[in-house]
């Protein structure tokens, strides 16, 4: 290999982390956002995390029946708009992601995580759900964003309270 050859293959390899690494931003700045989804939600800001004529789609059949898909920059943002009303529809929202596997290609990037939900919604109910996210990223405007979000239950199920004032289950301490 020449030294053209070595420096053009590190070229590429540095452009695939820095691609990489800016999908990762984005899908980390969406979930920071659904986190704390309310009627103070910089919408504009979540909805620029997608391209202008991106999908978001609930998949499989308990998904799509509860959120079924928009298309469009526009339709997107007034999905999440009524998530935003107050009375907030969430009092806790957390999002964590996992799993993740990140392909980069010429001119897309799909990026695979199973997500863990935990809600509790401002009627006081709580809730836990696993999903399998996937996702097409497109470059649009110099920067990497959602072209095709995929959202799949994994599970879910109601559960009590997230947080609780019980003391901790710890061993005892050592006696000293």
């Amino acid at each position: 290999m020449n030294l053209s050859n070595s420096v053009e293959a590190l070229e590429q390899r540095l452009r695939r982390f820095e691609t990489e690494h800016a999908v990762r931003a984005c899908m980390n700045r969406y979930m920071v956002l659904c986190d704390a989804l309310d009627a103070h939600t910089p919408i504009d800001e979540l909805a620029g995390l997608f391209t202008h004529e991106a999908v978001w789609e609930g998949k499989g059949a308990k998904y799509a029946k509860s959120f079924g898909g928009y298309r469009g920059r526009e339709a997107i943002a007034a999905m999440f708009a009524g998530y935003m009303k107050p009375p907030a529809h969430f009092a806790l929202n957390v999002h964590f992601l996992t799993s993740e596997l990140i392909e980069v290609g010429e001119d897309v990037v799909m990026g695979s995580w199973v997500m863990l939900q935990t809600s509790t919604f401002t009627s006081g109910a709580s809730h836990l759900n696993a999903a399998r996210l996937t996702v097409r990223f497109a470059e649009e405007e110099g920067q990497w964003r959602m072209a095709h979000f995929q959202t799949e239950n994994l599970f879910g199920r109601p559960v009590q309270a997230w947080n609780s004032d019980a003391d901790l289950p710890v061993p005892a301490a050592p006696a000293q």
